[in-house]
């Protein structure tokens, strides 16, 4: 692997971490967005490029591009035929991480994508959350409007229904189970577009997962899993592009292209039917509070509820909370996820509508939203605690 340095290096205590591979389309729009972050103090800002197994360009254009930036710049390079979406984030990510402890164990690690535009914001809000006590901020991603509105006409529509059904879901989380570091409004996106983690953090998990598919959500699992505070933050947003030709496979571009190709491809796996999304946030709530009582070990009857053998009980209940909620749903076949299809999404979205509707009223809470949605699927009118019929 070879390195260079373009500017001059001092120590920032933010470092921006972009993976690059043949983007010499794209490079430029996302260079120069992050050089134009504002409210920052010069010199508070570094940025670490990775070009991976590039064939094209990009290169070429990164040496000229660089030395017009106001901020401090490290670029890396290396070939290797084993490359993958996870291990050249990870890459990036070390790098930073390494550039940060030339000036002790603080500042933050943020992580983006070569086709990708960063408002300029973008740092200031991420920073501003880790201080309010964030660990790591998970922020949104929008398409880029001139390339979304080439793709078919159906696609749009669908992504605008699961974004609105993926909305109440998680309100109905926040409501149902909430996280003190994590309150409403919040949003479930996990996406190496937008990812910024504390350094002290990135390293006490381990760093980013070196997998070929779906690093970014696994590193935000993992932080959780550790009992990490992490913030999906709703102020903080990216644009990403919407081609279907991407560099990382199974990545967005895979996905944009997969659903122009099969409308009636599944939905996330989170999007399950509201009442049984309902189920699953309760259940959380009801082992979270089980798991602080130190009360799993002593009743094994919340195991064999959920189909899980003694033996794994016990493991589970020694483990700290976050991984033992995790690796309770990955072995009860009662939690496996269900996603529905984008069919289910008018209807799902009309029953998720009623039953957030009583939890935020606070009717009841869990039994009324359970009563509220059962009634929406079964088409049946519910009395509302009001005196009305909904």
């Amino acid at each position: 692997m070879s390195s260079a340095l373009l500017s001059d290096d001092p120590c920032p205590d933010a470092i921006v971490a972009v993976p690059v591979r043949n983007e010499e389309e794209r490079i430029a729009a996302c260079l120069k967005a992050i050089d134009a972050q504002e409210g920052l103090e010069p010199g508070r800002l570094g940025l670490v490029l990775f070009l991976n197994n590039c064939t094209d360009g990009t290169e070429a254009l990164v040496s000229a591009l660089v030395p017009t930036l106001s901020i401090p710049v490290r670029v890396l390079s290396e070939n290797f035929s084993g490359a993958h979406a996870g291990w050249a984030r990870r890459r990036a990510m070390d790098a930073a991480a390494a550039w940060l402890g030339d000036a002790g164990n603080a500042g933050i690690i943020l992580s983006t994508d070569a086709d990708s535009r960063v408002p300029p914001n973008w740092v200031a809000r991420n920073r501003a959350a880790i201080r309010a006590g964030a660990d790591a901020v998970a922020g949104r991603v929008e398409l880029d409007a001139a390339e979304a509105a080439l793709l078919p006409p159906s696609l749009p529509a669908r992504g605008r229904l699961e974004d609105l059904y993926d909305a109440l879901i998680t309100e109905a989380e926040a409501r149902i189970d909430p996280d003190p570091h994590d309150p409403w409004p919040c949003h479930r996106t996990a996406i190496g577009a937008t990812l910024a983690v504390t350094r002290s953090a990135y390293l006490a998990v381990g760093g980013m997962p070196e997998i070929p598919l779906g690093e970014d959500g696994a590193f935000i699992a993992r932080l959780l899993e550790h009992g990490l505070r992490v913030r999906h933050a709703t102020d903080v947003c990216v644009t990403i592009s919407a081609r279907l030709a991407g560099r990382a496979p199974g990545g967005v571009a895979d996905t944009i292209r997969s659903r122009c190709e099969e409308p009636d491809a599944l939905c996330d796996a989170r999007m399950e039917t509201f009442p049984r999304a309902v189920r699953r946030y309760a259940w959380r709530r009801r082992f979270r509070r089980m798991h602080d009582r130190g009360l799993l070990a002593r009743n094994e009857a919340w195991a064999r509820a959920i189909g899980i053998a003694p033996v794994e009980a016990r493991r589970i209940a020694a483990l700290p909370l976050g991984q033992a909620i995790a690796e309770a749903e990955r072995l009860s076949p009662d939690l496996a996820y269900r996603p529905i299809g984008p069919r289910q999404l008018p209807g799902q979205i009309r029953i998720a509508r009623l039953g957030v509707a009583a939890l935020r009223l606070g009717f009841g809470l869990l039994g009324f939203a359970r009563r509220i949605a059962g009634s929406a699927a079964s088409g049946r009118p519910v009395a509302d605690p009001r005196g009305s019929r909904i």
